[in-house]
């Protein structure tokens, strides 16, 4: 995942003496980020630069590995899966119920519980909770290669390379993780390419094995510039492969706006705003709804109005994330339309913070 201007404020979500410790968790321990750095954006056929956007202090995560660090010294109970949410009739608490016949009851309940939140749907119901669904779909592939073939692929960049095709397609390339840096046959490499696919194609194709996406994506990657070209060609038939249509959700779409009562339940991060990733914007938000809850726990901990308190949270983070949310589709539209691409959000601001 990519972090950057949200750095800050994960810094202040965990105790002083951890933060030296991120490094730790980025796709490569040994590179730190660079202060400045640059993210090259290529043409997708000849592999001529288009853009290159200046980016600060871009950790490239990975996930397991942040999650393990942020979970520690937490009481954590996993398994548990949300199937409904009931209020106490003195408005002081809130129960959630969960599929296995248990229950938790405190005086809040936040949902962060993802793009497909159950706690959003439990608020707005089957349908206004549901998630967006949008025409344009990714397959992403894992894999580790030999060493000359290694040392080629991240010859380009040490860590991401982005491009657009004059084919419509949209693409990345990125190290996920060195076990050891002095040993190239160690790192993990993932890419994708991404494209239009109409919701009827997305549906027609849903049965279809990894060994199937592995075999188009092959075939899309014989048109496009290195390292994409070789990195398909190269992968081996039993990569890791995740194919994901891509979907969205607003929280400033008319009729999302959902009920606190009053302050007893709220939603954050993907599950008030998930957004599609081409300008790796998700995380920095999710971080940043992070931040301001926990102000604002305080706020209330320290005598204000708990129904007041957390409207305003919401309205903030609606405003901030639902523009983000909808600027983020319109450049995914954008990125796959070659004559475009140079109006898109992610052309004109790069990864820049939209505020």
């Amino acid at each position: 995942m990519g972090l950057h201007w949200g750095a800050p404020v994960l810094k202040t979500l965990m105790p002083d003496e951890w933060w030296p410790r991120i490094q730790s968790v980025h796709a490569d321990p040994s590179e730190p980020p660079k202060d400045p750095d640059t993210m090259e954006f290529v043409q997708g056929d000849n592999g001529k630069p288009i853009a290159a956007f200046p980016i600060s202090n871009f950790y490239r995560l990975r996930r397991s590995k942040l999650r393990e660090l942020l979970s520690e010294e937490l009481d954590i109970r996993y398994e548990k899966r949300l199937a409904n949410v009931t209020f106490a009739d003195d408005g002081n608490s809130v129960t959630a119920s969960f599929s296995d016949g248990t229950s938790a009851t405190g005086s809040m309940l936040v949902g962060a519980d993802g793009s497909r939140s159950m706690t959003r749907r439990c608020l707005l119901g089957p349908e206004l909770g549901a998630i967006n669904k949008i025409p344009y779909c990714a397959t992403f592939v894992e894999s580790k290669y030999p060493k000359d073939q290694a040392l080629f692929l991240r010859s380009f960049h040490p860590l991401y390379l982005a491009t657009a095709h004059p084919d419509n397609y949209m693409g990345f390339f990125s190290t996920q993780s060195v076990q050891d840096p002095d040993d190239p046959t160690t790192w993990t490499f993932k890419f994708y390419i991404s494209w239009r696919s109409s919701l009827e194609e997305q549906e027609a194709t849903a049965h279809w094995t990894d060994a199937q996406r592995l075999k188009q994506q092959k075939e899309f990657a014989k048109k496009f510039c290195e390292p994409w070209k070789s990195a398909y060609e190269w992968a081996a038939e039993d990569a890791g492969v995740w194919y994901m249509g891509m979907t969205e959700w607003d929280p400033g779409h008319e009729g999302h706006r959902w009920d606190n009562h009053n302050g007893l339940i709220t939603i954050v991060g993907d599950a008030a705003h998930p957004m599609t990733y081409q300008r790796g914007q998700g995380l920095n938000h999710s971080l940043t709804d992070a931040g301001k809850l926990r102000d604002t726990l305080v706020k209330i901990r320290e005598g204000a109005d708990r129904s007041e308190t957390i409207a305003s949270f919401e309205e903030e983070m609606i405003k901030r994330a639902g523009d983000e949310v909808r600027s983020c589709t319109m450049n995914t539209a954008l990125l796959h339309d070659w004559e475009k691409v140079k109006h898109s959000p992610f052309y004109s601001k790069g990864m820049a913070k939209n505020h």
